[in-house]
């Protein structure tokens, strides 16, 4: 076995088909190989009579999947064209549809850390367990970049203002809050994930599943949501942090000084395609578009320089440009949405609405 075949691990035990993200090291963050290799053996086990459930799993105590690998991105960028990262992103925007429409059960175990492409590669699935140690993000205008992986989709559909709160900000998601954003859909505490998936190799998930979900701890948004469904309906970034700052509560306060640490662009883009997103209907268009971003974004200074400061230096002071909201012009943002001409991803096209019936 390959170095590369070995950061996916692969196997079947009854009628439960596994994946198992084995990079612990690196919270598991995903690289174009591990995408590949996932997206061969959905399409080896999808038409296997075998295999009744897929199983997505994490190595490690510490999270199913911190992410892409943001390592190679920068280096991508700032010593080639950028053109491993695009190719990267069209296997894992494609995967994450797959998945999304996987005709079998396909039961994706969120424990501990899920951010970014983990949660691409996660919260599209039809079953989503959480458990306590869950936390669940989608942090990318903190590295100046915008939501992906279908990130946009997801946080779109979240009731109120959540879906702009959780994406301008990043803010981390426990079990209860994922649940109520949309993002997962089941609580099974840690000690019996074990017996859950064991169970798998023997009966169907809709027989397994209802032995071990339990109810989740309670979250922390059900509280704050008069104030995130105020200050989000605002129209602009800009009004957003006034309302937050107008406020008075700690939390928005918080929340304020989290997005004047983001970058602005990043904030504004971010905002306009969650907006965007609500109104093209099917996760195939939705990611369509947040390809367009991605390799807009990957062409700005933002990106390079968000992940120098958080992965790469580590100093944690990133030099935005444009460095304020301000600075910040309809026409800067607009530009992330051009299309794309023959480089587009395409994923509209090519959807097919299945029904999954298990």
């Amino acid at each position: 076995m390959t170095a590369a075949d070995d950061s996916v691990l692969l196997r079947v035990e009854g009628r439960a088909a596994h994946l198992v993200l084995n990079r612990p090291k690196a919270l598991n963050a995903l690289t174009h190989a591990m995408v590949r290799r996932i997206d061969q053996a959905l399409a080896d086990w999808e038409h296997d009579p075998a295999v009744e459930t897929v199983v997505l799993t994490g190595a490690g105590e510490r999270g199913l999947c911190a992410g892409g690998d943001i390592r190679s991105i920068h280096e991508d960028v700032t010593t080639g064209d950028g053109g491993a990262t695009r190719d990267f992103w069209r296997d894992e925007y494609r995967l994450d549809a797959r998945i999304a429409r996987y005709p079998k059960p396909f039961v994706t175990v969120m424990d501990g850390i899920v951010m970014g492409g983990g949660v691409g590669v996660s919260a599209h699935a039809d079953v989503r367990v959480v458990t306590e140690r869950s936390r669940v993000a989608m942090p990318e205008t903190g590295i100046g970049f915008v939501p992906d992986v279908g990130g946009t989709y997801l946080l779109g559909l979240a009731p109120g203002g959540l879906g702009p709160h959780l994406a301008l900000t990043g803010a981390q998601l426990t079990a209860g809050d994922a649940l109520r954003c949309g993002l997962a859909d089941h609580f099974v505490p840690s000690s019996s994930l074990p017996s859950l998936i064991a169970d798998l190799a023997g009966a169907p998930v809709r027989d397994v599943l209802p032995r071990y979900v339990q109810d989740a701890p309670p979250g922390q948004l059900a509280d704050e949501r008069g104030w995130i469904d105020h200050c989000y309906a605002a129209d602009t970034v800009e009004e957003i942090v006034d309302r937050l700052h107008a406020e008075g509560s700690r939390a928005a306060k918080e929340a304020a000084e989290a997005l004047l640490g983001r970058s602005p662009t990043a904030l504004k883009v971010t905002l306009e395609a969650l907006r965007r997103a609500r109104g093209l209907g099917s996760l195939e268009a939705v990611l369509d578009q947040e390809y367009r971003v991605s390799c807009a974004a990957l062409a700005s200074h933002d990106l390079a320089e968000g992940i120098r400061a958080q992965v790469i230096d580590k100093d944690r002071t990133p030099h935005w440009s444009p460095g304020t909201l301000a600075g910040v012009s309809a026409d800067d943002v607009v530009r992330f949405f051009a299309p794309l001409g023959g480089r587009e991803l395409g994923l509209r096209g090519d959807a097919v609405t299945q029904e999954v019936a298990w």
